[in-house]
């Protein structure tokens, strides 16, 4: 796992933050697959949905509903999965050109002042509005809606907690990489031996 060298004083620090991103991508991997049979739940939902209101003529203003609080749970905590991925977009017309230390590089310069600023901004805007929902415990502004308004505003503070976890993992595989200290494939290796 570990390239061979002078690595006496830093191979038990080194191979502790693998193992800690490693956990960490395990963890959002595994909320990604429980994401993907939440898709399949917000389909067959909508076509619950179209079939009750176009055949027998019956309105669910709570199973509406749920469709949209699916789609915002899928679209909020789903965003580290896509960026663990690297299936996020990306304006990559320079990025793909550019050897694999340079894309480090701008992986690490983009997370450090790009990534993480602006998912404390998002907390800590969102912190605040999200306290007030779930202190007046908010619901549905439809009568027959879903009582748990204030659930669905926690998504808000969900996604940038997701996201630096993500970050974190992005600096420390990068760092890592950039230092000569693992190689490139090994960073994301499901696992580490100690």
């Amino acid at each position: 796992m570990l390239r061979s060298g002078n690595l006496a004083d830093t191979a038990v620090p080194v191979r502790w933050l693998l193992v800690l991103s490693q956990q960490l991508r395990w963890l959002i991997d595994r909320l990604g697959a429980l994401l993907g049979w939440l898709v399949l739940v917000m389909a067959l939902t909508t076509a619950v949905v179209v079939v009750l209101r176009y055949f027998f003529e019956i309105g669910s203003i709570a199973l509406q509903e749920s469709v949209t609080y699916l789609h915002a749970t899928v679209f909020m905590l789903g965003a580290a999965y896509a960026a663990q991925r690297d299936q996020h977009v990306r304006v990559d017309i320079f990025y793909r050109g550019f050897s694999r230390r340079g894309q480090l590089w701008i992986n690490l310069i983009g997370t450090l002042l790009f990534l993480l600023p602006v998912m404390g901004l998002l907390f800590w805007f969102a912190w605040d509005y999200v306290l007030a929902s779930w202190a007046m415990a908010e619901r549905s502004s439809d009568s027959g809606g879903i009582a748990y308004r204030y659930m669905l505003k926690s998504l808000l503070l969900a996604l940038p907690l997701l996201m630096s976890l993500h970050a974190l993992v992005t600096l420390i595989e990068t760092v890592l990489q950039l230092l000569g200290l693992v190689c490139p494939d090994q960073s994301t290796r499901s696992e580490v031996t100690l």
